[in-house]
């Protein structure tokens, strides 16, 4: 599914236009960086919660020629599933 098709399906289970659909899922995504780039964590009971972590640096290897090579460390977004989400698809 796509950002449109989101878009869609939003505006139809909630009886919006899909231009308030649309404003709803750019406040929604907006909301969410700006917290994630703050390092807060975001969470939605039931659906899962975004957080932000740092991932240390490591030596990895060049898979062309197998000569190590420095990976810098860098904050990566996780998410982990909640409760309702993981038993709505099993």
């Amino acid at each position: 599914m796509n950002k449109a098709q989101l878009i869609e399906a939003m505006a139809n289970k909630a009886g919006l236009t899909k231009a308030d659909a649309k404003k709803a899922l750019d406040a929604f995504i907006e909301t969410t960086s700006e917290a994630l780039k703050g390092e807060d964590r975001v969470a939605l009971i039931g659906f899962g919660s975004f957080s932000v972590s740092t991932r240390e640096a490591r030596t990895g290897r060049n898979p062309q020629t197998g000569k190590p090579i420095d990976i810098p460390a860098k904050k990566v977004i996780k998410f982990k599933a909640g409760s309702e989400l993981v038993d709505t698809i099993q």
